[in-house]
């Protein structure tokens, strides 16, 4: 590749300068917020689409981010003349030539980024820097077609582009060293932060946020809790910023379900992948989310969720019981073990039971409350889920088992109200809400790591800015001990013996770590 430095030869490497044209081809949503960002850097932007007319409709879609920026006391007036200035919509592809760095935002289409890239290479200078924006597509497929494909890189803005921090640097198999640099370093250099990664199906984010879907539609499915229910228990209970069934309605069903499904494809209808029928339904009957008026919730003029004094879109809430004044501790809560303190903290008398049996804690007509694991229970039992913090936590979901006594489910849930949480009583489900759903978490970012798709640190800050996960997985993991994901998982797996549910390879790694023990 010429024109920009090979890692290895001495020459350091920097972004793009801010004086240098970057050029911005495609002017969606993704192409103008882009477009902003590099504007608000210093950039001399040009904007092209390959509909006649469109460049110079983005041009005023931009001036009219840039006139809310002014608006809110964001940007001077100055500062707002200049980037006016700068911003140049071109009708032809010819008017490019200077261009220092170009970046695609165009349709999601293999033949048409092929072509289009193609076409860029008769114009641009071999030192320009190429770059495609797609979240979908194989960068290496991408650049099969060009001349020099080293200088193209992938640079996945998410959306809203000049809100979110996040630029995963995706690395094709013909991507240059060099070439990866100075899309990092510009990235960095325009406020974003980036992550490295490989070529891989969904790249990061796209690839470990599956579960996060994957796993509250399995629970509706299966009938657990309804949706509000389980995307109130994720963000009460598991820190979530948002639920899924909301976050997907936000997304739009239709995008959230072809993102799954082609990393499904892509990964040959991997287990761990597979869609949901019910979101197929959804798509299907134009129950889209917010853009549509109805998806998971239904929704008004303004774009909120409708229905709060319906029932039927509120988390079921248990009503007040009266928590036990003892209970006995068995064994270790493990990651629970905060629990002991806050019960003792709220006047619950807390005492050791040294007799034999599972883990918990032993209620006082002798029915075990115990952290769930990877069974359903058929006995006595009641599970309770995990929490990201059970201090911080607000609500918490119990799962009776099949046999458990009301008088015992009255108990547990006084006993966690008197924590000052809500409760939300579930039926019986391997894993419950939370906690199986951060140990796929954990186990796909463990996966990707031990693949090396993305170092660790890249994998927790990708899905920490990129979709504003409470914790990293693998920091979440670490938490938790990998020991507890595998041993969850695993009694999942015999439960559902299909092979989604398996610990990977990168999971065990991390669990025999924490005991010592090398990996041969």
């Amino acid at each position: 590749m010429q024109g920009t430095p090979r890692a290895g030869t001495g020459d350091s490497v920097t972004g793009i300068e801010s004086t240098s044209t970057v050029a911005v081809v495609g002017t969606g949503t993704m192409g103008q917020g882009i477009a902003q960002v590099a504007l608000l850097a210093g950039h001399r932007v040009l904007l092209h689409d390959a509909l006649p007319g469109r460049a110079r409709a983005a041009a005023d879609g931009v001036a009219g981010r840039l006139d809310r920026l002014v608006e809110k006391g964001r940007l001077g007036a100055t500062g707002y003349k200049e980037a006016l200035a700068r911003l140049v919509p071109v009708e032809s592809a010819a008017e490019l030539a200077d261009a220092a760095l170009v970046v695609e935002a165009a349709v999601e289409d293999l033949a048409a980024k092929q072509a289009l890239f193609a076409g860029l290479e008769d114009v641009v200078a071999d030192g320009c820097l190429l770059a495609t924006n797609t979240s979908s597509l194989p960068v290496t497929a991408i650049g099969g077609a060009l001349r020099l494909p080293g200088r193209l890189v992938g640079m996945h803005f998410f959306n809203p582009a000049p809100l979110l921090p996040l630029v995963e640097v995706v690395a094709g198999a013909e991507s240059d060293p060099a070439a990866l640099s100075r899309a990092a370093d510009t990235a960095t250099a325009w406020g974003k932060t980036p992550v490295r990664c490989t070529d891989t199906p969904g790249f990061v984010v796209n690839r470990i946020a599956r579960p996060f879907y994957a796993e509250a539609l399995r629970l509706y499915e299966e009938r657990v809790a309804d949706p509000a229910t389980i995307d109130a228990v994720l963000r009460e209970c598991g820190g979530f910023a948002m639920g899924p069934f909301e976050l997907m309605d936000l997304i739009g069903q239709d995008v959230n379900e072809a993102v799954t499904r082609t990393v499904w494809e892509a990964f040959f209808h991997d287990p761990k992948f597979t869609p949901s029928l019910a979101q197929r339904r959804l798509v299907e009957s134009g129950r889209l989310g917010r853009k549509s008026g109805r998806g998971w919730y239904p929704y008004p003029a303004d774009g909120r969720p409708g229905g709060t004094a319906d029932p039927g879109h509120q988390p079921h809430t248990a009503e007040p019981a009266l928590a036990p004044t003892r209970v006995l501790v068995r064994g270790s809560l493990g990651p629970a073990w905060e629990v002991v303190p806050m019960l003792r903290e709220a006047g619950v008398e807390v005492a050791e039971d040294t007799g034999r049996g599972d883990d918990g804690l032993v209620l006082p007509d002798g029915a075990l409350l115990s952290l769930t694991m990877g069974r359903e229970s058929d006995t006595t039992e009641i599970c309770f889920d995990l929490a990201a913090d059970y201090r911080a936590a607000t609500r918490i979901a119990l799962a009776p088992g099949r046999e458990a006594h009301p008088e015992a489910v009255a108990h547990a849930v006084g006993l966690f109200q008197a924590l000052g949480k809500e409760v939300s009583v579930v039926n019986s489900a391997p894993g419950l809400i939370v906690a199986r759903t951060v140990a796929m978490l954990a186990d796909l970012a463990a996966d990707a790591v031990a693949r090396q798709v993305a170092s660790a640190e890249d994998v927790d800050t990708a899905m920490r800015l990129g979709v504003n996960y409470p914790l990293g997985p693998l920091e979440w993991c670490d938490r938790i001990s990998a020991e507890y994901a595998v041993e969850l998982l695993e009694e999942m797996h015999e439960t559902y013996p299909t092979g989604r549910y398996a610990p990977s390879q990168g999971l065990r790694r991390r669990a025999r770590a924490e005991k010592g023990v090398i990996s041969s």
